[in-house]
């Protein structure tokens, strides 16, 4: 068996050094007359992949939480007002919301039908599992799992259809946490339901790819920075017996410094999103992350978990309780 390894190995490198230059010699896709779908646009990826995608000649329709909002209202400006650029209230979390957007979708299909749906909308925040209320866990999955499932839902019809692509917004966290479990919850589950859907969807002629940014805090504002008096507030009273101000300050500026140190360049992030939604060829998943984050998701997946436990304790071991 472990002689055969070798042989395997460069097998595998010829397919892939094939499968790379078939995406490099296939032409791209036309974006005139095809329209997209995408959640989650009145900041940070959402946005600047709307504004892309109508660049490029795509019909786009950009769900925004607050259409009456700064996000939604620059939105339209900086489209420069053309009828391709279609901002609508999507609110993921409702079920009639998402059957709104499909009806105006259908009522203004270019030539070409619906090509893409890209579910970016989601929502993050920073605490300890206990620090959290059920209400707050309730809120993230249903924003950030089941808001994706809803509108994928709506539209697979749609997709099967015209032979599109779905694109999800996932993140390097679905590989471990540090401090923000929540988060990182949704982010494992969602690539899971990915993970089934591409493969369903192979013999439709969709695709589905997942896009799994690193650190860009500061390039969305996903995630604002959370002062250590407004977590202490939050707490219940067996939290507070448990823990102490000082650990929790430490912990927020601990979460507060790597949330300093996220890219500003989304337009890398939102590069990754337009190939997936044109390549001929579009990867199953798309990693834009820093080579350390890539080290440690390579850790998280290569190594026994009690690794990846170590390193991460070593990072969070300036953090004591007393």
């Amino acid at each position: 068996m472990w002689a055969a390894a070798p042989v395997l190995l460069l097998l595998l490198l010829l397919l892939l050094l094939l499968a790379r230059l078939a995406r490099r010699g296939a032409a791209r896709l036309e974006p005139a007359g095809r329209a997209v779908l995408i959640t989650g646009c009145d900041s940070g990826f959402g946005h600047l992949l709307a504004l892309r995608l109508h660049r490029l000649g795509f019909t786009v329709f950009a769900g925004c939480l607050c259409p009456g909002g700064d996000g939604a209202r620059r939105l339209q400006r900086e489209a420069g007002g053309a009828g391709r650029l279609r901002v609508l209230r999507l609110d993921v979390t409702r079920a009639r919301d998402v059957r709104a957007a499909k009806e105006l979708v259908l009522s203004h299909l270019p030539e070409r039908g619906f090509w893409g749906l890209v579910n970016n909308a989601g929502i993050s925040t920073f605490g300890e599992t206990g620090w959290l209320p059920m209400e707050t866990y309730e809120k993230f999955a249903d924003v950030n799992i089941l808001g994706s499932i809803r509108t994928t839902l709506a539209f697979l019809p749609l997709l099967r259809k015209y032979k599109g692509r779905i694109v999800f917004m996932s993140s390097i966290i679905a590989y471990f946490t540090l401090g923000n479990g929540i988060y990182s919850m949704t982010k494992a589950a969602i690539e899971k339901f990915c993970d089934a859907l591409r493969l369903e969807m192979k013999k439709f002629g969709v695709q589905v790819c997942i896009i799994q940014p690193g650190n860009y805090a500061r390039s969305t504002k996903i995630q604002p920075p959370l002062s250590a008096e407004e977590i202490w507030s939050e707490l219940s009273e067996e939290e507070k017996a448990v823990y102490n101000k000082e650990y929790v300050q430490e912990r927020a500026n601990f979460f507060n410094s790597i949330l300093s140190e996220g890219s500003t360049n989304g337009s890398e992030v939102v590069d990754a999103m337009v190939d997936a939604l044109t390549s001929p060829a579009p990867k199953a998943r798309y990693m834009v992350a820093k080579l350390k984050e890539k080290a440690l998701v390579f850790v998280c997946a290569l190594f026994p978990t009690v690794v990846m436990d170590s390193v991460l304790s070593y990072a969070l071991s300036k953090v004591k309780l007393a």
